[in-house]
């Protein structure tokens, strides 16, 4: 099959005259799907990106090279197929041969998609690399074919916006311009000057020797043959080694691996399932170890190993890993200290610095990173135990709690510590920001970019910082103490070579210069701790704690600081646990009726009665809600995330005065995100996270109404919402017949669709929709469409139907709402709660169960959990999504 994919590879090339592979050599399998860029200096200097894909490289000539800045659309042409083996290649092609020119292999790695073949076939590529220079999140998008008719398919390759992203002048991605196999330049490849390249497609055990290096000034025409090398001796089995059968080989361990980082909460979670681990206060540093040679990386990939010789050296007697954790200072209590950190490595004296090891990515030929947490952690601490001895080790694992995190993290509090980590016992480890790891702080820090200082008399008084927003470094106020002799000392030659002529700052609150201002170039990250924030943003009573050389300026944005809770007795009992290393945190005893806590999020008044009966004659309080949306929330957030969302809120219960909330308001949870629309000023309400559910449950959120877009597409129609809603006198079985009428007449478009309950007398018709750039509609064509069915409906059967709203008309009949599908429309959230008698709900139901017998008052905030547990409601959602272009065009035939 892959020989046949390679045919116009082969046809435009003649293997007598160029020494590029035919595709006859045989591949080693990898763990994921690889990838390479491969400089190319043709015709047109352009970069060559290659996706192994159904046993070939699928190839684009991007034409500019690809851009970490994701306002840059870098054009790629799409051309042949190449063979797996051309991953290895790195020489010169023969002038007057197709695609003369030198060849540099500029990067390689691995990549993931969720769903590569849809995403081939819709032209909308969304992929990750993990590679030696391109890592993070991009997308390939198909461009329409151009006027000119030609005959290769052109695409947009972008990046998308992450940490990885690189703005304006930092995008320098393209002046790392050394081979990433062999370290050379162009013009040493060209010369054929320099070490061979270490293989990559050809596995472990094979490499190609100095003269199989592909030239065009070779005597031969042909590569000498490959060469087997002895197999490397397998180290002796140690404690925690895992089984092959159950993991993922590799044939060799990867120079480094983006970290994976934590989400800030205000609260950790509190359910089952969560490893508690303490917050260090250090550098986040990664451990390389092969053939008794060890490396340190920083969360950037810079090589830290001669800063850290004590621990690199202990690190070389594990067997080969690669080991996550971070490198603190203790202080007299055993407690992590940044700035005793900052000075041990000024003062080049870091032999008593130790690191904390928590995660365990590869071992020996295992990637490990698929398995549970649990798995790997168990595994890391018997490696540890049986590869480093002595009383008082460099490199010590990271113990964790599985009690309540909200104990957990009070006892940090006691303790002092900054804060903990919260990470899921089942995730796998992901690199770049995820859910699965949190962390929850336990005092206001920051980190801050220097953007000036302030003198007294010549004498340096202050800093004054500010954080990225937007495309400027906005200020934030001044950090006025924390500075000793000593610390003055070391950080005034880093501001002296930083000094600048103009202000850094932007924005409204930029400070004016004076004469006793010294503005800087804003690349200097301190870290700070700070009382909390004043009315217009700037930090107050902020402390300076040290300089940070491990993270760019530019990833330097506001976080919102953690509120401060008084410490009980019962949780100086937990912090004593953690303090004597005890295997178990005591929980904080059941709170008082005046507060509760669900999730990590705090409910003031819980048992206040939001509904006076859920139709089991108790009344259902903010308790019961916050439960409701905690144990349904996993389901729900699916349908939710990347949507602004208005809620219905009852603050006194359904019986009293409910409003209608759709912008963010001044105290509300920093767990909701407030997103801006074009078209309002105001900030609109978003809920991403579970978390957020519980949030707008403690302010008597009963409803939910999400847009209809595509996640975080708000311009971008993402499900169609039929409202199916009978006048008093129509009976509910009407109402399934006109669904299922409904269901039919949208799958003779070729549109799939499902079904819930509104928490009332009516019926949902959704219909996701594709929203690819080559599926994509506006919001009127959609709400046109959706108009289109229902007046098809209408016209076949007037007597039934209507789309007209008035209720003197809709006597007898079913209204076909269809104006829930424009851009700023909502519609009742699947899963939500009504603000109606009996705290119904609006529950997914399969089509199977729209028959008689159907009741839609039974699904409530106390039945759905059980029952939700056992549905196979709208399985194949996601799936089921399907362009309406074609649909557009059978409609307008039956109109």
């Amino acid at each position: 099959m892959a020989l046949k994919k390679l045919s116009t590879y082969r046809k435009k090339r003649d293997f007598e005259k160029t020494a590029e592979p035919s595709g006859d050599a045989k591949v080693a399998p990898a763990p994921r799907p690889r990838f390479v860029i491969q400089k190319h200096d043709a015709t047109r200097l352009h970069y060559d990106l290659r996706l192994e894909f159904g046993g070939v490289f699928k190839s684009w000539a991007v034409t500019k090279g690809p851009s970490l800045d994701p306002h840059d659309k870098r054009l790629a042409v799409e051309v042949e197929d190449h063979p797996l083996d051309y991953g290895d290649f790195e020489g010169t092609i023969p002038e007057g041969e197709y695609g003369g020119g030198t060849v540099m292999l500029w990067d390689r790695g691995y990549w993931d998609s969720e769903d590569p073949e849809r995403g081939f076939e819709k032209g909308d590529l969304k992929f990750t690399l993990d590679g030696k220079k391109l890592h993070g999140s991009w997308v390939l998008v198909r461009m329409r074919n151009d006027r000119t008719g030609g005959k290769r398919t052109n695409w947009l390759l972008i990046k998308h916006r992450d940490e990885f992203a690189r703005e304006g002048a930092a995008n320098d991605i393209l002046e790392a311009d050394r081979s990433v196999a062999s370290g050379r330049t162009m013009a040493q490849i060209a010369a054929g000057k320099g070490r061979a390249p270490k293989p990559f497609m050809l596995g472990k055990t094979k490499r190609m020797n100095a003269d199989a290096v592909w030239h065009s000034n070779r005597s031969d025409s042909k590569a000498s043959p490959e060469r087997k090398l002895a197999p490397k001796s397998k180290p002796a089995k140690v404690a925690g080694r895992p089984k092959q059968a159950a993991l993922r080989s590799v044939a060799s361990l990867p120079d480094f691996v983006p970290p994976e980082l934590c989400t800030s909460v205000a609260q950790p979670p509190s359910g089952e399932g969560w490893a508690h681990e303490i917050k260090f206060d250090g550098y986040r540093v990664q451990i390389r170890v092969e053939d008794g040679r060890a490396t340190l990386k920083t969360r950037k990939g810079l090589d830290w190993t001669a800063k850290f010789g004590a621990i690199a050296e202990e690190a070389g007697k594990l067997p080969d890993a690669i080991i996550d954790g971070e490198i603190v200072a203790l202080d007299q209590d055993g407690n992590p200290n940044f700035s005793a950190l900052q000075a041990a490595i000024s003062a080049g004296q870091t032999d008593e610095l130790i690191f904390f090891a928590f995660d365990l990515m590869f071992v020996d030929e295992f990637d490990l990173r698929r398995q549970p947490l649990r798995e790997r952690k168990a595994r890391l601490a018997k490696l540890l135990k049986a590869s480093i001895k002595g009383k008082t080790p460099r490199i010590r694992y990271v113990e964790h709690f599985e009690s309540d995190g909200e104990a957990v993290l009070e006892s940090a509090r006691k303790l002092k510590l900054e804060g903990i980590v919260s990470k899921k016992l089942d995730s796998a480890y992901h690199s770049g920001r995820t859910e699965s790891w949190t962390k929850a702080k336990t005092r206001p820090g920051h980190e801050v970019v220097i953007g000036g200082w302030k003198t007294t008399n010549g004498n340096f008084r202050s800093l004054m910082v500010g954080v990225t927003q937007d495309d400027h470094l906005a200020y934030v106020g001044i950090v006025g103490t924390g500075f000793g002799q000593d610390t003055v000392k070391e950080i005034m030659p880093a501001l002296q070579a930083a000094a600048a002529d103009k202000s850094p700052f932007g924005g409204k609150n930029a400070p004016r210069k004076a004469r006793d201002v010294h503005w800087v170039k804003p690349e200097l990250v301190a870290e700070i701790e700070f009382a909390g924030f004043t009315g217009d943003g700037n930090v107050r009573q902020a402390s300076f704690k040290g300089l940070r050389q491990d993270k760019p300026a530019r990833e330097v944005v506001a976080e919102q600081p953690v509120v401060a809770r008084k410490v009980t007795k019962p949780v100086a009992r937990a912090a004593a646990t953690v303090a004597t290393g005890g295997a178990t945190v005591h929980k904080t005893p059941s709170r008082s009726k005046s507060s509760a806590t669900v999730m990590g999020v705090a409910i003031s008044k819980p048992d206040k009665a939001l509904w006076p009966d859920a139709g089991d004659g108790e009344l259902v309080t903010k308790l019961d809600l916050a439960n409701y949306l905690a144990a349904v929330g996993d389901w729900m957030i699916v349908h939710l995330k990347g949507r602004p969302c208005s809620i219905v809120r009852a603050p006194d219960g359904i019986a009293g005065e409910t409003f209608f909330q759709r912008h963010g308001m001044q105290g509300m949870s920093d767990l909701l995100e407030l997103v801006k629309v074009s078209g309002d000023r105001k900030p609109y309400l978003q809920i991403d996270r579970v978390e957020g559910l519980i949030a707008v449950a403690q302010v008597a959120a009963v409803e939910l109404h999400p847009w209809n877009c595509a996640p975080d597409a708000y311009d971008v129609p993402g499900r169609l919402v039929f409202d199916l809603d009978p006048a008093p006198n129509v009976a509910f079985e009407a109402v399934m017949a006109a669904a299922k009428e409904m269901r039919q007449r949208l799958e003779s478009l070729g549109l799939e669709s499902f079904c819930k309950t509104t928490g009332g007398k009516g019926l949902h018709v959704v219909v996701p929709l594709r929203h690819g750039a080559r599926d994509r509609v506006t919001w009127p064509e959609a709400k046109a469409f959706a108009q289109g069915v229902c007046q098809w409906m209408a016209n076949d059967s007037p007597d039934d139907y209507l789309l007209n709203m008035s209720k003197k008309l809709r006597k007898g009949k079913i209204f076909l709402d269809y104006l829930r599908n424009d851009r700023m429309s909502t519609a009742v959230a699947v899963l939500s709660p009504r603000a109606r008698e009996g705290a119904t709900v609006s529950m997914p139901v399969t089509w199977a169960q729209v028959k008689n017998g159907l009741d839609p008052k039974r699904y409530t905030v106390r039945t759905v959990p059980a029952l939700l547990a056992k549905t196979k409601a709208w399985e194949g959602y996601d799936d089921a999504a399907r362009s309406i272009k074609p649909a557009i065009k059978k409609l307008t035939d039956k109109l």
